[in-house]
């Protein structure tokens, strides 16, 4: 006779794992968020715009945040998990 409490279905991760994940992705929209605009309507004229502190240097800093906190998510060992 087999136990049925051993074919039990799994999740990978845990519910804290999960969490942090979706903390990540969503790092990595608002970091894309930033980093959009600035263009011009008339493609004869430049707008000095597009070269801001926000685009230039925050947007990807919090878009590689984003990613450090997916990979930290999937590296994190869950308590209940042996």
């Amino acid at each position: 006779m087999k136990n049925n409490d051993t074919n039990k279905d799994e999740f990978l991760f845990g519910k804290t794992n999960y969490r942090i994940l979706l903390i990540g992705i969503l790092l990595i929209a608002v970091g894309f968020i930033l980093m959009s605009g600035g263009g011009s309507d008339d493609p004869n004229v430049f707008n000095e715009d597009i070269f801001n502190f926000r685009r230039i240097r925050l947007a990807p800093m919090v878009i590689l945040s984003g990613f450090g906190v997916v990979i930290y998510s999937i590296f994190k060992k869950d308590k209940s998990s042996k």
